[in-house]
């Protein structure tokens, strides 16, 4: 089983599919927490450099209440993460499969919740 939600967008613009990116998650009921310019912090921890790389944080709020509701725990594996990275002459996004993520934890429930989620993410990344 693929742990990722994947698409390329072949020679295009790193910021533009960014933008393109969270106005599909945001029209999907997604709003990104959190943010991290991985290329930047490696250049400013390691002095290192790379290829751009950036990692959202993406929540659906009703999505993350109801499980939570039905496993207080699983806030440890929330935001659905999605990254955007630059490969070669395209740009890639690939958003966490969620339920993928949730084999972990033994709960048909929670399993329908990810199956849910993983809809909306998938819709989300083909309409980047």
């Amino acid at each position: 089983m693929s742990y990722t939600i994947d698409r390329q967008f072949p020679d295009a613009d790193f910021e533009d599919i960014d933008a393109r990116l969270r106005k599909s998650l945001a029209d999907n009921g997604f709003g990104v927490l959190t943010e991290i310019d991985v290329k930047a912090t490696m250049k400013k921890k390691l002095d290192r450099d790379m290829a751009p790389y950036r990692i959202l944080g993406a929540c659906n709020p009703n999505m993350a209440y109801q499980a939570i509701g039905i496993e207080a725990r699983v806030g440890a594996m929330l935001p659905c993460n999605v990254i955007l990275r630059q490969v070669d002459s395209a740009v890639e996004v690939s958003a966490v499969d969620p339920v993928a993520s949730m084999q972990a934890i033994d709960n048909a429930e929670l399993k329908s919740v990810a199956g849910q989620v993983r809809d909306m993410l998938a819709k989300a990344v083909n309409a980047a």
